[in-house]
């Protein structure tokens, strides 16, 4: 499924992989528990506040940093049912693909939503739906190759179907 919809939890701009999951819990706490984590670094509270399904509406730069794929995980494993920003940061937008968390890159979203807001992202339609206002923007979809990745629930995933229908 492409589409999510879910409550907005806005952050600034230039949130970084230290802050999605800072680096003390890479070493100490297994991938399925890092969404307990999740934005530590940045809001010691947000993992609490997250609710399955919600959006993250970000100013550009999200992701920027390190190239570690835990960030994505955290936010995945958190209940974040998609994240759309002004920018990613080359190396999370792929990570995010690749461990199945939807993406958008919206240009000026920031200016048109807020934190509670509901809001639906269609990535395979290239359409974000603020709810709450009846705002509709568009995007460039994600290419095929990119919504099969997301459809199976990350690479690991797909590769593992793959050879399934394979045998």
């Amino acid at each position: 499924m492409m589409e999510r919809t879910g409550r907005v939890h806005v952050l600034p701009a230039d949130v970084d992989t230290d802050q999605i999951i800072p680096g003390e819990y890479l070493t100490t706490v297994p991938d399925e528990e890092l969404g307990e984590y999740a934005l530590r670094g940045y809001d010691p509270e947000f993992a609490e506040r997250v609710e399955p399904g919600d959006v993250i509406v970000a100013g550009g730069n999200f992701g920027l940093g390190s190239s570690r794929e835990s960030a994505a995980v955290a936010l995945k494993n958190a209940g974040i049912g998609a994240v759309v920003a002004e920018s990613f940061a080359r190396i999370f937008y792929r990570n995010a693909v690749n461990v199945g968390l939807p993406i958008a890159t919206v240009p000026g979203i920031t200016d048109h939503v807020s934190a509670g807001d509901t809001l639906r992202v269609d990535v395979a339609e290239g359409e974000v739906e603020n709810v709450t206002t009846g705002e509709t923007f568009t995007f460039s979809p994600l290419p095929p190759d990119l919504l099969e990745i997301l459809d199976a629930g990350g690479l690991v995933a797909l590769r593992q179907r793959q050879n399934r229908s394979d045998s």
